[in-house]
């Protein structure tokens, strides 16, 4: 496979699609020992379950492991730490990486419990879990979704599972694209599987599948994500991390030089233009926040919008590391406890934050 081609595949049998998909791109061509140390890293952002559009399909992983096991390859390992205030000894469960780490015999590591080395990233010093050390090559299976802060989030975003947590919440402060973009660096992905299955066109935690059974291959992670962004009726300028990290020469933007290539049938799905957080988010003032906090709030108030309460805020949201220490009218989370009428948590759970914020629009908000 070359550096400039993406492959992609339809089909609803998971596994069978993702084997035939990596024996037209000849993934085994790319791995030229056969003890090689290969990590497999998904998506397992939260505890939901794949259908939900936040996490990676086991059938894909399990796809992956059983090409590898047939040419040959038996070093593997899954890895991934899931995002701030979840644990990804839960999203290892509910999301069926238990039964499929038993039933192949490959070991799973929470990159959460790992230690932390640190690495020059292209000028900047990034924390990185000890795992990413281990690897002699690296098969990278995101979910092909949108994100309430960086608008899609694929290939080059998947990576932030592979630091540790206050890691993290640091790139939140730095404004994310920068960091995305030199981490990336720091982590070179050799092979990437995207799990476009139904992911959630909206927010990185899922809720709003949006069904396309169809998984993606490619070898260069910008030139994955620049093609995601037109997938998803963005300008690559629109996402700042994919330009920076072609500047850093993580790999080529231009997609006037990629190769694209269906294997088998098209199906001529196309993705729907989707936008639901560009209209809730007006309502919010967000100075750094972690993406848990934030991908919880946004449901939240697509929640009070179908009920009719959205529309009666009367003052903005706050939330974010930004507000520390800071006072205000009405905040979310931890970090806005000096807050007038504040909810506590790092991070609440869409459930709270709903609840929380219809009440105030009840007993405030006439």
């Amino acid at each position: 496979m070359e550096k400039n081609q993406i492959f992609m595949k339809y089909g609803t049998d998971y596994k069978e699609m993702t084997k035939q998909l990596l024996e037209e791109c000849a993934l085994d061509e790319l791995i030229r020992d056969r003890k090689t140390r290969i990590g497999i890293k998904p998506n397992l952002v939260s505890p939901t379950e794949a259908s939900f559009g936040a996490t990676t399909h086991p059938e894909i992983v399990a796809g992956i492991i059983e090409y590898l096991r047939e040419k040959g390859f038996s070093n593997l390992l899954i890895l991934e730490g899931s995002w701030v205030g979840d644990k990804t000894a839960d999203a290892y469960e509910v999301c069926g990486y238990r039964e499929l780490s038993d039933t192949y015999g490959v070991p799973f590591r929470d990159t959460k419990k790992d230690k932390s080395i640190s690495r020059d990233c292209a000028g900047m010093k990034l924390n990185l879990c000890a795992s990413v050390d281990d690897l002699d090559f690296l098969i990278n299976v995101p979910v092909l979704k949108g994100h309430c802060q960086t608008k899609i989030t694929c290939a080059l975003k998947n990576m932030k599972g592979l630091i540790p947590d206050p890691e993290k919440r640091r790139f939140h402060s730095m404004g994310l694209h920068d960091p995305i973009a030199h981490l990336n660096t720091g982590i070179h992905q050799d092979f990437i599987v995207v799990d476009n299955i139904c992911g959630d066109l909206d927010f990185e935690d899922g809720g709003n599948p949006v069904v396309m059974n169809r998984i993606l291959a490619g070898c260069d992670p910008v030139l994955v994500d620049a093609y995601v962004c037109h997938m998803m009726h963005y300008e690559i300028q629109e996402v700042p991390y994919v330009e920076k990290a072609q500047e850093l020469g993580v790999g080529c933007a231009d997609l006037s030089q990629a190769d694209i290539r269906v294997c088998g049938e098209d199906t001529g799905l196309k993705i729907p233009k989707s936008r639901k957080v560009v209209e809730l988010k007006d309502a919010v003032e967000e100075v750094e926040s972690c993406s848990a906090c934030y991908g919880y709030l946004i449901p939240a108030l697509e929640m009070l919008k179908e009920d009719g309460l959205f529309e009666k805020l009367d003052t903005k949201i706050c939330i974010g590391q930004g507000f520390r220490k800071k006072s205000g009218k009405l905040g979310i989370g931890h970090c806005t406890r000096n807050f007038a009428c504040h909810l506590e948590g790092c991070p609440p759970t869409e459930n709270q934050i709903y609840n929380f914020l219809k009440e105030y629009i009840e007993s405030h908000c006439k």
